[in-house]
């Protein structure tokens, strides 16, 4: 028998893991000795600890451990594979986050876009056909307002846009939507931040699939943001005869 700073040297852990062990019941004492309160350790309890940590070295939690320390072989096999999926997840999350910040290295950005689901929205609207974006600040309403323009870029020409009204004004529905947002920061012009966000998205092969808001919104200390959202789907590829011509 061995006491529990004996166990814990000879398999690498320390007497507080131990204890917890214990505590909720993963591995208990073969004994305790009553008037001195030490633990006592035998070989049963050594082989289920190596057992514990080899579980834990395959991505296990404690808690799932808990439940499949002696459970049969098919509850542990549901729980690796579960693990596994978490793990994959978290693969692709890190990935996507180091290819996120090798781009913004790469490629300096006055704007953090972020993806997001939003809900359905129905705005009273005045239509405008803009001949050059330095136009939409005259004709654009003191905030809140939005503004939606109908563009993919920067503008070579007349574009279509609209602003939200009060009253006497057209209705616009627009659906529950796939959207990549971006605060403007207060530095940073907004014809600027839209450049910045459509060549954001044509990086990620991303495309335009509705008008782009832009919204000013007010809080309770007068202060202003500007957000821009643009509703996106996947770049749609060409097709494999035509790519192959190009």
């Amino acid at each position: 028998m061995w006491r529990i700073g004996d166990l814990a040297r000879m398999v690498g852990v320390s007497e507080r893991t131990l204890r917890h062990y214990d505590k909720i019941g993963l591995l208990a004492p073969a004994a305790v000795d009553r008037a001195t309160g030490y633990r006592w350790y035998g070989v049963t309890e050594l082989a289920r600890l190596e057992r514990i940590r080899g579980l834990q070295h395959l991505g296990l939690s404690l808690r799932q451990i808990t439940d499949v320390l002696d459970a049969p072989d098919a509850h542990l096999r549901q729980a690796l594979a579960e693990t596994v999926a978490a793990l994959r997840r978290d693969i692709a999350a890190k990935a996507a986050a180091v290819a996120a910040a090798e781009d913004r290295l790469a490629t300096p950005t006055s704007v953090l876009p972020q993806r997001a689901t939003v809900g359905a929205r129905r705005l009273r609207v005045r239509h405008l056909s803009i001949a050059h974006p330095s136009e939409l600040a005259a004709l654009c309403p003191p905030p809140p307002t939005t503004l939606l323009t109908w563009l993919s870029g920067q503008p070579t020409g007349n574009f279509a846009a609209a602003v939200t009204v009060d009253r006497a004004g057209e209705w616009l529905d627009l659906p529950a939507r796939s959207v990549v947002r971006a605060v403007v920061p207060p530095a940073t012009g907004v014809v600027r931040a839209g450049l910045d966000l459509f060549d954001w998205l044509h990086r990620r092969g991303l495309t335009v699939a509705g008008p782009t808001l832009e919204e000013h919104l007010v809080d309770a200390d007068h202060a202003v943001a500007t957000v821009l959202e643009v509703p996106v789907r996947p770049a749609t590829p060409l097709p494999a005869s035509r790519s192959a011509s190009l």
